[in-house]
C-alpha cells in the first residue's frame, strides 16, 4: 500500500513538472518592477559580455512576457552603442554614437529573476546587429 502511494505520489509531482516545464509566456506590461530590473540586468549582462569599449543602452523594449507562476522573463530588446564606456557613470544619459560608428542590435533575453535576493540568472539570449 505504502509502493503505491509513494508512486502515485512520485507521479502526480513529475506532472506537475512536465504541466509546469510547458507553461506559456504572457504579455506584461513593460512598466513592471520586477520586469524593469531583469531588464536592466540583461543590459548590464550585454556590457559585461562585449568586447567593446563602448557601453551599450536601451532604446526600445520589444516585447515583455512572463512565464505563468514563475518570475522568468522574456524579453525583446534594441541597444544602441553610446560614446561612453562601459564603466561610465549614468549610461542611460550619454548619446549614441553616430556614423560611422553607429551600432544597434535586437537581443532576445530570458532572464530568471529572484529581486528579493539580488538573484538573476541569464537562461538564454541571441543578438543580431539591425
Amino acid at each position: 500500500m505504502f509502493l503505491k502511494a509513494t508512486l502515485l505520489l512520485g507521479l502526480a509531482i513529475l506532472g506537475f513538472h512536465v504541466w509546469a516545464i510547458q507553461m506559456e509566456f504572457k504579455d506584461i506590461s513593460k512598466d513592471l518592477d520586477y520586469f524593469v530590473v531583469s531588464v536592466e540586468f540583461a543590459v548590464a549582462w550585454f556590457n559585461s559580455g562585449s568586447t567593446e569599449e563602448q557601453a551599450y543602452k536601451l532604446l526600445k523594449v520589444r516585447r515583455a512576457q512572463q512565464k505563468s507562476w514563475t518570475m522568468i522573463y522574456l524579453m525583446d530588446l534594441d541597444l544602441g552603442r553610446t560614446i561612453c564606456k562601459k564603466h561610465d557613470e549614468d549610461i542611460d544619459n550619454c548619446p549614441l554614437q553616430e556614423s560611422p560608428g553607429e551600432r544597434k542590435v535586437n537581443c532576445t533575453f530570458i532572464v530568471d529573476s529572484r529581486p528579493w535576493f539580488t538573484q538573476f540568472t541569464l537562461l538564454n539570449s541571441t543578438c543580431q546587429q539591425i
